[in-house]
């Protein structure tokens, strides 16, 4: 068989950090007016949230992508109207990513090292400098608190109001999590929100839910569920019940279709010669006649068009779809055990970003008839079925609607980040000079984990949240000229940079 065909990526010239500067644009005949902060306290801001709060990038947490976190380039903008110019973060302690305990790396996802790319698909840096262990060790160097920015990669909206969630003594039980861990100091049983509200902040910015849905999306939705709505309510509720008499801002959650961790693996990669597609058709000929057989023997079994969906068919084409389980499909194995729920896959499957490495490969390695997605079909957590998607997209509908309903009710600013991403993945999204687009590698907003954004995106999801700020407490960040030039941040990190 022909190696499956790869799926290029193209790598953008690397983007080096420019100096910003918060001056208005003088415009000779209409002077842009001077900023203002409105109504709005900036004294002591804290930002409250998860991965996209800490400034996780490329699959990881690191110092020069948490220096460019939305919440970061905030406080420099709140720091010229009243701000107090100091914004703490629980900085890593490299730019490796990753978390080691007593000098062993903790396993796990988004526990590992930063992706990278020298021009082709992304990569740990790992493979570029060698086998290495992040220095950032929860038993000798977690940093000194209270922190501004407490973004927790993985929390999902429970874990902001849950105790013992940032203690050691928990994590080998799965109860804690080490991001967490790292900034409780002394009091490790305290909430996030407790320690979010010791600093009895002035103005917030909170952005949850993502976790919520996405954890479960991004597994092929194969493991766990969603978090329930009602338990999410709740959650939101306590936290906003914290922050009732603050002044904030919030964000959504953005659609998985939106997201080229679901929309950059084709549905069907497999290219076949003639000899190949006959031998594979070959292999598949009994499964599909018994297939017909449950239509044409009576009593029928099932319709002509289902069968139809079910049967597998290669061709010598460079684009053949691949094989995929699919929970959904009825149950034929109650009449042949060979007729287990597989088919080929449609445009309406999405292809999580990781299959990329796993199609094509041989689950017994020098056997042809042993490939992955043609001889083996994917399993659940390769794909997401257009039955998983509709539950995915429930979820978010309706945790979107509780964040949207919380911000109006305390007069916070509000930024839909799923328009945002919509607009981005149909026909790009214009910040001043530079039009992003949802595109992998190359589209400058989401980074090298098909998930989060890029540095650049980060100040894109920065200048939104002003303008939202605009809008509720009357500043005027967009009309004086201080949104952020989102070229001024880089869209990837060098391989060298440790």
């Amino acid at each position: 068989m022909k190696t499956i065909k790869y799926i290029g990526l193209c790598l953008l010239t690397l983007a080096f950090m420019a100096c910003e500067t918060d001056d208005a644009i003088d415009t000779g005949n209409n002077p842009l007016p001077a900023l203002t902060a409105g109504t709005a306290d900036f004294s002591t801001y804290v930002s409250i949230g998860n991965s996209l709060t800490a400034g996780f990038t490329d699959s990881a947490l690191f110092i020069a992508a948490q220096k460019n976190s939305f919440p970061n380039t905030l406080s420099q903008k709140f720091a010229l109207v009243g701000g107090s110019g100091t914004f703490t973060q629980p900085l890593m302690n490299d730019n490796i990513g990753g978390i080691a305990i007593g000098g062993t790396q903790i396993p796990g996802q988004s526990l590992g090292p930063r992706l990278v790319t020298l021009g082709g698909p992304p990569i740990p840096i790992t493979s570029v400098i060698g086998p290495v262990v992040s220095s950032t060790d929860l038993l000798v160097n977690n940093p000194t608190g209270p922190f501004n920015n407490m973004g927790v990669p993985g929390a999902a909206s429970f874990h902001f109001i849950a105790p013992g969630y940032g203690n050691i003594a928990n994590l080998s039980a799965g109860l804690a999590n080490p991001y967490f861990i790292r900034m409780t100091g002394s009091t490790p049983d305290a909430t996030i929100m407790e320690l979010t509200m010791a600093q009895s902040p002035s103005f917030v910015s909170v952005w949850v839910g993502a976790n919520d849905v996405l954890a479960y999306a991004l597994g092929g939705a194969s493991v766990g569920a969603p978090t329930p709505q009602a338990t999410f309510d709740f959650a939101v509720s306590e936290i906003m019940s914290d922050l009732e008499g603050t002044q904030g801002v919030m964000a959504n959650i953005p659609n998985i279709t939106d997201l080229p961790f679901f929309t950059t693996v084709p549905h069907n990669p497999i290219p076949l010669d003639a000899a190949t597609a006959g031998a594979v058709n070959g292999a598949y000929a009994t499964y599909n006649a018994t297939l017909q057989a449950l239509v044409d023997a009576p009593p029928v079994m099932m319709t002509q068009e289902e069968a139809d969906s079910r049967m597998i068919n290669f061709a010598e084409v460079s684009d053949n779809a691949v094989v995929i389980m699919d929970e959904s499909l009825s149950d034929l194995t109650i009449y042949d055990p060979m007729l287990v729920s597989m088919r080929q896959a449609t445009p309406d499957d999405l292809m999580v970003l990781s299959s990329s490495a796993f199609i094509g490969t041989e689950a017994q390695p020098g056997n042809p008839f042993s490939v992955n997605g043609v001889a083996i079909p994917l399993a659940d957590q390769w794909v997401v079925t257009p039955s998983e998607q509709e539950e995915i997209n429930m979820a978010i509908n309706g945790f979107n609607a509780t964040i949207q309903a919380s911000a109006s009710t305390a007069g916070f600013g509000f930024v839909d980040v799923n328009a945002i991403f919509q607009e981005m993945a149909a026909t790009g999204y214009t910040d001043g000079f530079y039009t992003l687009t949802a595109n992998l590698v190359t589209g400058g907003a989401v980074s090298l984990d098909g998930f989060h954004p890029t540095s650049r995106g980060y100040g894109l999801i920065a200048n939104e949240m002003m303008k939202a700020i605009d809008v509720a407490y009357g500043s005027n960040f967009e009309a004086s000229g201080n949104l952020l030039d989102i070229g001024d941040f880089p869209t990837n990190y060098s391989p060298l940079l440790q």
